[in-house]
């Protein structure tokens, strides 16, 4: 069965701007990523090249400032922009949510000369980035992490293992958060790390069961001599730094949860017009009509929310509840949905020769990245009753 991307969302854009840059994303879409992405996923295969175009194109660093390479755009675009891209391939929607967030610390901590002098090939130049926070033994309990900093004049020396890095062995910058002080949050502290740094190596990708063109690797600091030049922020604001991220790229993540669940509605109600059983289209079957008035609806509310969290993000309002609420609600809804298609196409559903199981699998990864749906409830809680009193 060929594959193409979900059917056009309608869109409520801010500006004629936004508008053209939807087009530029749409014709990119079809020309260069739906067409390979059924083919290249089961191939395992990363479309570096594709990056490449993306960043060429101004779509790697859209919700940043023009001044460094930016796109100047308000989240409430780049995060729909996300939303198309993971539509039509996870692999480029994730990918490009994972680089804006291994850009964010230089761009909200960073001096005006490093911005100066990184961000414009960060954002801009081709290169591509991965964010370095999980460890094989600290995942939610990220504040525990053991990877160190150590000074040694003006540079420090990194020593440690983290996981379950997107992108790993791959990029061209690693944003790196190491203990620099005490136990705790406040003994930790960020560093750009280049990707090409002697003693950083990439252990084999993990063999995962959905973005196999995603490659995701553990990454081996030995001895790995950073300039205090590539610190970014403060000594021991880093976990600050790491939190500020995650929540913008919580933001991503819903986007792109939206976006394979759009796909999979599409493929759901294409084949229930098309398939035929007992004399007519299985669509006129009222099981079949509610399961996709819920897929539909429940896509809506998630779009709502996850758009909801980026005006108050635009507003310069605080939207870290929000952002939780978006990415618990989106990337349960992208499971919901993508399981539900599934049932729709029945045994069809099951095989390879149809996108729904590859958006099925996709889809629980999303649960699992940057906070654990777990994690997001304790964060909506920590909002709502204030701190767990143990």
């Amino acid at each position: 069965m060929s594959e193409g991307a979900a059917q056009p969302v309608e869109r409520h854009l801010p500006t004629e701007e936004a508008r053209d840059l939807f087009a530029l994303v749409r014709e990119l879409i079809q020309r260069e990523i739906a067409p390979h992405a059924a083919a290249e996923e089961e191939a395992g295969h990363f479309p570096r090249e594709l990056f490449t175009l993306l960043s060429e194109s101004g779509l790697l660093g859209l919700a940043y400032d023009s001044e460094f390479g930016g796109g100047d755009q308000p989240y409430e675009v780049y995060l729909q922009v996300l939303e198309e891209l993971a539509a039509a391939r996870l692999t480029v929607g994730l990918g490009v949510s994972v680089h804006s967030l291994a850009c964010h610390g230089l761009a909200g901590y960073g001096t005006k000369e490093q911005q100066t002098e990184h961000l414009p090939d960060m954002l801009g130049g081709g290169l591509l980035g991965a964010y370095c926070l999980s460890e094989p033994s600290s995942g939610s309990d990220a504040a525990s992490l053991r990877t160190k900093a150590v000074r040694d004049g003006d540079d420090w020396i990194i020593t440690g293992t983290k996981a379950w890095i997107t992108h790993g062995g791959i990029a061209d910058f690693y944003t790196v958060l190491a203990r620099t002080g005490g136990e705790g949050a406040r003994g930790v502290t960020a560093f750009l790390v280049p990707g090409d740094a002697e003693g950083l190596a990439a252990a084999a990708p993990e063999k995962k069961m959905g973005m196999k063109g995603s490659p995701t690797a553990q990454l081996h600091f030995d001895g790995v001599r950073v300039p205090d030049a590539r610190r970014i922020g403060d000594e021991g604001q880093g976990f600050a730094i790491a939190l500020s991220a995650l929540d913008s790229g919580r933001l991503g993540i819903a986007a792109c949860a939206i976006g394979v669940a759009q796909a999979a509605l599409a493929e759901a109600l294409r084949y229930a017009t098309e398939r035929r059983q007992f004399g007519r289209p299985i669509a006129d079957f009222q099981g079949l009509r509610f399961m996709l008035a819920d897929m539909a609806t429940q896509i809506e509310a998630g779009r709502a929310l996850y758009l909801a969290a980026a005006r108050l993000r635009d507003a310069g309002r605080p939207f870290s509840k929000e952002a939780a609420m978006a990415k618990l609600l989106c990337t349960d809804t992208a499971m919901k949905v993508t399981t539900d298609a599934v049932q729709v196409l029945g045994g069809y559903g099951y095989t390879a020769d149809f996108p729904v199981e590859r958006y099925m699998r996709e889809a629980k990864v999303l649960q699992i990245v940057e906070g654990t749906n777990q994690i997001q409830r304790m964060v909506i809680a920590r909002h709502l009753a204030g701190p767990d009193s143990r």
